[in-house]
């Protein structure tokens, strides 16, 4: 259990549910206290959420369950904590929090923000590395459009879905834009010289990415290819 930096209202508890896509695990988060609010409660994991039960109970017990998203490794484990989880609407209010649509990894996807400044991510940012982002048809302009709504705000920490606390948010939000054009500028350029094989584009364009996540990449490759296409920028005939 960490309490985030400057902010003694918000402790994080990191579920053991390490991976290439969840880096130490999934954070789970409380927030205030008599009650508080557990924002993400993390994957069904019962010493995870024995452990978030009792951080909670020593802070006036869970009064509401918010989700940033209903992938399981953030949601699963709601039901299991017994109090009324919520995917709160864009501009909805609850528990000290407003809510701010962000699609574009999951198409229900919300950060949560606090009246001083606090941004609950969930995977729109993470604490180190990237976003994966899928091909679902327009995802990847929604994603990009969601970064820039969340830099519009006025933010002093970034508590991320998965890894480290993010204190210099405006500098990660810049940071989370420019790889995602750095993709898309490489991408059209291997176009724009003929390339056409996607096995050549990936190897090229994501040529800095472990073996472990070039599954994951190759369906980013397809979310790139799918925003072009709808901007009208894809050219010729795409091959395997």
């Amino acid at each position: 259990m960490t309490q985030a930096p400057g902010h003694p209202e918000i402790l994080r508890l990191v579920a053991p549910n390490p991976g290439p896509m969840t880096l130490a695990g999934t954070n789970t988060y409380l927030y205030g206290s008599d009650p508080c609010v557990v924002i993400d409660p993390g994957p069904d994991h019962a010493g995870h959420l024995d452990a978030v039960r009792a951080t909670a109970e020593e802070r006036g017990g869970i009064g509401l369950i918010l989700l940033t998203h209903s992938h399981g490794d953030h949601a699963a484990g709601a039901e299991l904590l017994g109090a009324e989880a919520i995917l709160p609407a864009d501009g909805e209010e609850r528990g000290g929090l407003r809510a701010i649509a962000t699609p574009g990894h999951a198409a229900d996807h919300v950060c949560l923000m606090t009246a001083d400044a606090v941004c609950f991510s969930g995977d729109l940012v993470l604490g180190e590395g990237s976003t994966f982002v899928p091909p679902d048809g327009g995802s990847l302009a929604a994603y990009m459009e969601s970064l820039r709504r969340i830099q519009a705000e006025p933010l002093g920490l970034i508590c991320p879905g998965h890894g480290p606390w993010v204190t210099d948010p405006a500098a990660k939000l810049a940071e989370y834009v420019e790889h995602r054009e750095m993709r898309e500028r490489r991408l059209v350029a291997a176009l724009e010289r003929g390339e056409r094989s996607r096995a050549a584009l990936l190897a090229e364009v994501w040529d800095d990415v472990p073996e472990e996540v070039r599954p994951a990449a190759a369906l980013v490759l397809e979310a790139h290819l799918q925003k072009l296409e709808a901007e009208g920028r894809l050219p010729g005939r795409m091959a395997n």
